[in-house]
């Protein structure tokens, strides 16, 4: 399974240039069962990883660009009438993906992003009183610009605790933007040829949920938690998902690092993209600024 990584990471390079931290973060989410949140002004590249990795995983790829008149039947699917059979037929939603990437999703109506909750954490959607499973393995990608507030609705607490990850591509380097220009026409995810399976993906998961977390290791992840909710400087600290959610992230970067144990490393590289976005700070507090020094008081095991 070690080489099905590195061959998954090598075809993600042959089209996103550098990033290899945002790939392999990308991973870490989607080998644990979570999903992401990308905060990133726009053109750096963020629909073109999505698509990347659902061609090499070969699962099928839906994208929803998000606009205040989009309503929740466009993204759970919704029944139609068919005259020909007399009778309601399901139409799905672009939620019955592999990999969905929900684009700006802050520019959707509070009532369609709640539509994308239920789905994300149960992977199932419930109309007119049927529950439906998506695919699985089943991984949101969602988008925001965090420059851009007009016109938007800022997500809820609630919507933003159910991305186990929060993170930027960021400007690529002179170097890296460089090579972009020269890879022009050929560096696009249609031909990019699958790598790895979705039930390989399945399985890389089930690999990662075995990897050994002692007892001491929890507690600092619970320690580091635990401050959050004490913390003068955080009005609202990080729930208990958001402990499982570094437990599983913190399991599958190990996989990732060719290891069947975790290292107090692995938490604190992991903990400011699992925990900062699920943090509401006081006074207009910068939450990386506080776990930088919340990591600094916490003694490592």
């Amino acid at each position: 399974m070690k080489e099905s990584i590195e061959l998954l990471i090598e075809n993600l390079g042959r089209t996103i240039v550098g990033k290899q931290e945002a790939i392999r973060l990308m991973l870490v989410a989607l080998f644990s069962g979570g999903h992401v949140l990308l905060e990133d002004v726009p053109g750096v590249g963020k629909t073109l990883l999505a698509k990347s990795l659902a061609r090499s995983i070969d699962g099928q790829f839906q994208r929803i660009q998000c606009t205040p008149d989009l309503l929740p039947a466009d993204v759970t699917g919704t029944n139609i009438w068919n005259p020909r059979q007399g009778e309601f037929e399901f139409l799905p939603g672009p939620v019955f993906a592999n990999v969905l990437l929900t684009d700006e999703i802050n520019r959707a109506t509070p009532r369609t992003q709640s539509a994308l909750l239920e789905v994300m954490e149960e992977h199932q959607v419930t109309i007119d009183g049927k529950t439906r499973s998506v695919p699985n393995p089943f991984f949101v990608i969602a988008t925001q610009n965090p420059v851009e507030y007009q016109g938007t609705f800022p997500l809820p607490e609630a919507q933003m605790d159910r991305f186990a990850l929060s993170l930027s591509l960021g400007y690529p380097s002179e170097a890296e933007e460089l090579q972009m220009l020269e890879r022009l026409g050929t560096a696009n995810a249609e031909v990019l040829q699958p790598c790895i399976s979705v039930f390989a993906v399945q399985e890389l998961r089930r690999l990662c949920s075995q990897v050994k977390v002692e007892t001491h290791l929890r507690q600092y992840m619970l320690d580091l938690v635990r401050a959050t909710r004490q913390d003068e400087d955080i009005l609202l600290g990080v729930s208990p998902r958001g402990t499982v959610a570094l437990h599983r992230a913190t399991q599958a970067f190990a996989f990732l690092e060719g290891r069947d144990y975790a290292i107090p490393d692995d938490v604190k590289f992991l903990a400011p993209y699992v925990l900062c976005h699920r943090i509401i700070p006081t006074g207009g507090r910068k939450t990386k600024l506080i776990m930088e020094r919340l990591l600094r008081s916490i003694a490592i095991p």
